[in-house]
């Protein structure tokens, strides 16, 4: 069955207190659409995101960068669903709120699951808190806490079923917060998926982009690390190279080596998985030996170096921040590149890339910053 998913991303931020949409202000690296992206990719087969007018050509460049792509929103929730509903191809759609970037493949495997097996699948966990109904500002009845569940997203249907359903919801005119409701109303009972989790958290407002995160997810036993790096922009160069491909530019990155920041980023990740010291430890800035070296070179020495300690690398995320150059049309490349240096599958190793809206060095035009996450296994 081929998997669509749809991810919300057409409101204004305006509860959160941003001149722009929530979604697309600076996160993590990146913003919270390109998580939310992120995690579907693999998992649908088609991804479309909703998008307002205003950011129609940002969220359709960020969309593209994991083969989707950006479709016009609507005023409600409600409109901008069931606009993107006519878009889709797929056997089973998935709806997902874009403020939701914490969400698991685990928990969209659950829901596509749940889907199959009875027909639609909201994600949700069971409430902690108790709840209570109130009328007139007093307590008229206090539910059974069994029986309660926190709703999330994605939710999942086949396509069939939901886009009837939100044909008739238009036709009466009505507004929902989320498609199960749609779905109960218009088709049958929604099916509870209670693999949701606190973790999975929606960004509303500006405290929640700053208070503590989740929990990375468990690697399974594997070992995670995170590298950091920037280079300046102002070497007499037309072009920069990043995970190895060569990419025109009006200014080179100053660096000792061929200013490769991206691999930089990966390798201080590998080796801070394993346990190792950092980059400049190896391959110190002030030996004339790495002067101009190849990084990607570098970069197998360094997967030689965690292999002698019984190690391999299992996957890479890497995020490029820059305002130049445009990066969209080599990322396959790129990807490639590390993919085959690192012996990592392909399929597990991602690159991502955006601005940083006019804010910092970055912002302003004057350098990049990578950063990569790096997860190793045992050979």
């Amino acid at each position: 069955m081929r998997i669509s998913a749809i991810i919300c991303a057409a409101g204004s931020g305006e509860r959160a207190g941003f001149e722009k949409n929530k979604l697309l202000v600076p996160f993590l690296g990146a913003n919270p659409l390109y998580y939310s992206l992120k995690a579907f990719e693999g998992l649908a087969d088609e991804i479309i995101v909703t998008s307002s007018p205003r950011d129609r050509e940002e969220i359709k460049i960020l969309a593209a960068a994991f083969g989707g792509r950006a479709v016009g929103g609507g005023a409600t929730r409600t409109e901008s669903v069931f606009n993107a509903l006519k878009h889709v191809t797929g056997d089973i759609v998935l709806i997902h709120d874009g403020a939701r970037p914490f969400v698991t493949g685990e928990q969209i495997e659950g829901v596509i699951d749940c889907v199959k097996q009875y027909g639609s699948g909201i994600l949700a966990m069971p409430a902690v808190d108790t709840v209570a109904v109130a009328e007139d500002g007093v307590i008229a009845a206090v539910p059974q806490r069994d029986n309660i569940y926190n709703i999330q997203t994605p939710q999942g249907f086949f396509a069939e079923d939901i886009k009837s359903a939100y044909d008739r919801a238009m036709q009466d005119g009505g507004t929902f917060t989320d498609d199960g409701s749609v779905y109960t109303k218009y088709v049958r009972p929604a099916r509870i998926c209670p693999k949701g989790s606190a973790a999975n958290r929606k960004l509303t407002f500006k405290e929640d982009f700053t208070s503590p995160l989740p929990p990375v997810p468990s690697t399974d036993g594997g070992r995670a690390g995170i590298g950091v790096d920037v280079h300046a922009f102002g070497r007499e160069r037309d072009f920069v190279t990043l995970c190895g491909v060569k990419i025109p530019c009006d200014s080179g990155l100053i660096a000792h080596s061929d200013g490769d920041v991206a691999v930089h980023a990966v390798m201080d990740a590998i080796l801070s998985a394993a346990g190792l010291k950092d980059i400049g430890n190896y391959f110190p800035d002030t030996d004339p030996a790495y002067s101009g070296a190849d990084s990607i070179g570098l970069l197998r020495r360094v997967v030689e170096m965690i292999g002698k300690k019984g190690l391999k690398v299992a996957g890479l995320s890497v995020t490029i921040q820059a305002e130049k150059p445009r990066l969209k049309a080599h990322i396959d490349e790129m990807r490639h590149n590390l993919a085959a240096t690192t012996g990592a599958d392909e399929g597990r190793v991602s690159v991502g890339a955006g601005t940083c809206e006019k804010l910092g060095f970055v912002g302003e035009g004057l350098g990049i910053c990578a950063y990569c996450c790096a997860v190793l296994e045992d050979k």
